[in-house]
């Protein structure tokens, strides 16, 4: 019965997030064509990238409260029929206007769906499993873009990247069913666990729920700006520049450094996530296994940023070793995110974690429209993506010396650690 909970909750949860993640991120292989039809300049195109993490800034509290206190099943079925909505909207788009405004209307229907997943995933499994729970839900994102790359290759040869958006825009519409039909908030809801792992589960989350509660008063907007808050918000902006700039335009780069066809672009573009998604398996049983967060937040950061500095170095001289390099980067930008997400959820009481992940979660997303902006910026005055790639590579360095500011055993934060006697 163990592996009743892996087989049932974290598939129905990853595909959900790998929906999400093809909708934001599609746009990134249709780019080229995008240009062209719609007569929009490298900034206008990051621009178009970056808008979605604006309306993504919007359900993130509410999105975490609303899975603490309501129910996460009915709040992400709400999500995904406005989010496929939008999503076809995009691929409907006559101008630049209107594809601005629907990747906005995008990011804000996708918004709320994150944060409240991972407290969906809090409730299912204990601590001791939560980094590797976190990693197979986030695994949806290397593996998402591995996954619809070729597809969208295909599709883009095929047909144009209307069609494209907009097909791929319709999943969600589908999904919402089996969503509905699979999901349940709770052990004591779903029909297929037995008594005995119900009633596992119930006390190690109730014991976790404990163990966090501060001996005193808490204060909403005090705990939402408290410093490993903060701390916590300023890795994701760093980790997500560094991923979402390395995710929107890699195919570019890839399509600049060589002429091929849509889809031998995207199975290079596969590649890099393949790789990003053993990597973020890999430190997040190892997280688990040791019991350590911020170690195996930073160094995967480290290496993706110095791989990404060598790809820069190295692609004039040497593209297949830059290539490499550049696959060797995506450990930065994906393999945190495992025991990055276990830490609100350790830190942090019950009340708050919800919206502590919404906002470590909304602003931190922010990364995405810093990071592609700033790529096109630089692309657009230098004529390449050295300066930019190596500005990613920078990003990934920072948010990992800043990891080492987090606490090092999250339970035992101080507000945590005044209230023993309740972790009994």
């Amino acid at each position: 019965m163990h592996e009743q909970r892996w087989l049932r909750v974290i598939p129905f949860a990853t595909m959900t997030y790998a929906l999400a993640f093809i909708n934001r991120a599609n746009i990134s292989q249709a780019l080229p064509a995008m240009r062209l039809d719609l007569h929009m300049n490298g900034v206008q195109a990051g621009t178009i990238a970056g808008i979605f993490f604006w309306g993504y800034l919007v359900l993130q509290v509410p999105g975490g409260y609303l899975a603490s206190h309501w129910s996460t099943k009915w709040f992400v079925s709400i999500l995904l029929v406005l989010w496929g909505s939008a999503a076809v909207g995009c691929g409907l788009a006559r101008s630049y206007g209107e594809l601005w405004v629907m990747r906005l209307l995008l990011g804000v229907a996708e918004g709320g769906m994150y944060p409240a997943t991972l407290i969906l995933i809090s409730h299912w499994f204990p601590r001791r499993e939560r980094a590797r729970a976190n990693s197979l839900f986030s695994i949806a994102v290397p593996l998402s873009l591995a996954a619809s790359a070729p597809l969208s290759g295909w599709l883009l040869d095929r047909w144009n990247w209307r069609v494209m958006l907009a097909a791929e825009g319709a999943l969600p519409l589908l999904w919402v069913l089996i969503w509905i039909w699979g999901i349940y908030d709770y052990p004591r809801q779903a029909p297929w666990i037995s008594p005995q792992e119900r009633e596992h589960l119930e006390t190690e989350f109730q014991r976790d729920v404990a163990a966090r509660e501060p001996a005193n008063r808490e204060f909403f907007l005090r705990a939402l700006f408290a410093p490993q808050v903060l701390l916590l918000t300023m890795i994701k902006l760093l980790m997500l520049s560094g991923q979402l700039g390395y995710t929107f335009w890699l195919p570019s780069a890839l399509e600049k450094a060589r002429s091929t066809s849509h889809f031998i672009s995207g199975l290079l573009y596969m590649v890099p996530f393949i790789v990003g998604a053993a990597a973020l398996v890999f430190f997040s049983a190892r997280s688990d296994r040791k019991h350590e967060r911020r170690g195996h937040v930073a160094m995967p950061m480290i290496i993706g940023g110095l791989a990404m500095f060598g790809g820069v170095l190295t692609s004039e001289r040497a593209p297949v070793l830059a290539y490499i390099l550049v696959c060797l980067a995506s450990i930065g930008a994906f393999a945190p995110l495992g025991p990055f997400w276990a830490i609100p959820t350790e830190m942090f009481s019950r009340k708050m974690a919800g919206s502590i992940v919404g906002v470590v979660n909304g602003i931190g997303n922010l990364g995405g429209f810093v990071g592609p902006t700033l790529v096109g910026y630089l692309n657009k005055r230098t004529g390449n993506f050295d300066a930019g790639f190596a500005l990613l590579g920078g990003f990934m360095l920072l948010g990992a010396a800043l990891a080492y500011g987090l606490a090092h055993h999250p339970a035992l934060v101080p507000a945590v650690a005044q209230a023993p006697a309740q972790s009994d």
